[in-house]
């Protein structure tokens, strides 16, 4: 029997020939890195340990991406706390306005397809789209891999997720993912290594990849991956100037289950309040009153995402506030240079730096009591976005540009 994706990196990574589904290994770390929303406190546990240096540099990075720039004195003094153990350990720092974390690390060549990745951010799931088995740890275990350049892991069981069909109109893969939430709930995925294959994969781009694999953390997956192929390699090449090696399973996996998603039976969908896998067509929502559109973050602050949603506001004004935040200062200097960021402004968004912003509730576009956001984000429990007594509902950029429009929860297939 063949091994899954993320087996052979797990064997590969451990020594090992192969791996099965419940053991339990010691693995090497390819990479390992962490953000201001977590890494502080794991140079609070490394001082505890007395293992104050990285077991290797450049293996290892940090970003100041949640809060950025710094909204209280306390926070910069946590950023202070990183500045200066790069400045000693040697491990870069994408310092303020460089962008998240998520986006950052493939633009800048970190990202190889077979890599095993630990991250300290629930999101590093989203780094499966490139082949690599990418899992989000805590503090402590972070600072155990910065260290150590080790993780002990259970090997997952690996599900099969197949794509078939096409998208149609500004339907997007957001759209698709929250269906697949919807569907399986959001523990339904626990500890499993989540592949998604199909024909309809190869006509994704490596944002609208990105997306799928982002929220797998959503449903509960240790990781979210996509094949490398031949495809795959050379839309790695256009969007992030990497010469990669094709990665795929062997045609014998093993998977404990496979299940299918049409593409083109899905409309676009919202996740209601206060669960992310409450999931219903945006057409059953149409007319619910909002106060804030965010479009951004690590889900959908990529350029295709907001040339989507400028299509939709050009030569139009919005009705509520709109905030559009880009994912990296790469993505926001190309909105600049294409216009895209002068139609959103015109339109009445609010556009601002490469950072996290509002989804992780720290500054930039917080919800009072009882306000309601449309959010291009990925979480919308209660206080995610600020008050706990305010809304957050989960959609596409398309469905949060035409929601800004009309002041309401709107179906973007009346714009496209």
């Amino acid at each position: 029997m063949g091994l899954t994706m993320a087996e052979k990196v797990i064997a590969r990574s451990a020594g090992l020939p192969r791996v099965e589904p419940g053991d339990m290994v010691v693995a090497d770390v390819d990479l390992v890195f962490g953000h201001d929303g977590s890494f502080p406190l794991a140079l609070e546990v490394m001082k505890e340990m007395g293992r104050e240096e990285p077991w290797d540099s450049e293996k290892a990075v940090l970003f100041i991406d949640h809060s950025a720039p710094s909204p209280t004195p306390e926070i910069s003094n946590l950023h202070r706390a990183m500045r200066e153990f790069s400045k000693k350990s040697g491990v870069r720092l994408y310092d303020v306005g460089n962008g998240i974390c998520h986006q950052v690390l493939p633009e800048e060549g970190f990202i190889k397809p077979g890599m095993l990745i630990v991250g300290a951010d629930s999101h590093t799931v989203t780094h499966g789209a490139f082949g690599c088995f990418a899992i989000g740890v805590g503090s402590t275990d972070a600072a155990v891999a910065i260290t150590s350049g080790k993780i002990w892991l259970r090997v997952p069981e690996s599900v099969k997720i197949e794509l078939k069909g096409e998208l149609r109109g500004p339907v997007t893969t957001k759209d698709v993912i929250l269906k697949v939430i919807g569907d399986v709930k959001a523990d339904g995925m626990n500890y499993k290594s989540v592949e998604f294959h199909g024909d309809s994969v190869d006509y994704l781009s490596m944002a609208s990849r990105m997306t799928i694999t982002n929220m797998g953390a959503e449903m509960g997956a240790k990781a979210t991956m996509m094949p490398v192929n031949g495809t795959a390699r050379q839309m790695i090449r256009r969007e992030f100037g990497l010469e990669v090696k094709e990665f795929l399973p062997d045609s014998d996996a093993d998977y404990s289950d496979i299940l299918e998603a049409d593409l083109s039976s899905i409309v676009p969908m919202v996740a209601c309040p206060p669960n992310v896998d409450i999931v219903r067509p945006v057409e059953e929502l149409s007319g619910t009153v909002i106060d804030q559109a965010f479009i951004g973050s690590c889900t959908n602050g990529r350029l295709e995402d907001l040339h989507l949603a400028a299509s939709i506001l050009r030569g139009k004004k919005v009705k509520v506030r709109c905030i559009v935040i880009p994912a990296s200062r790469k993505i926001f200097l190309e909105a600049v240079r294409d216009g895209t960021v002068e139609v959103l402004s015109k339109a009445g968004c609010v556009v601002g730096p490469p950072t996290c912003g509002p989804c992780v509730g720290a500054h930039m576009g917080l919800l009072g009591s009882g306000e309601v956001a449309v959010s291009t984000s990925n979480r919308n429990f209660p206080g995610r976005m600020g008050d706990r007594n305010a809304k957050i509902y989960l959609v596409s950029p398309a469905t949060a540009a035409a929601s800004a429009l009309e002041g309401e929860i709107a179906d973007p297939r009346r714009y496209v």
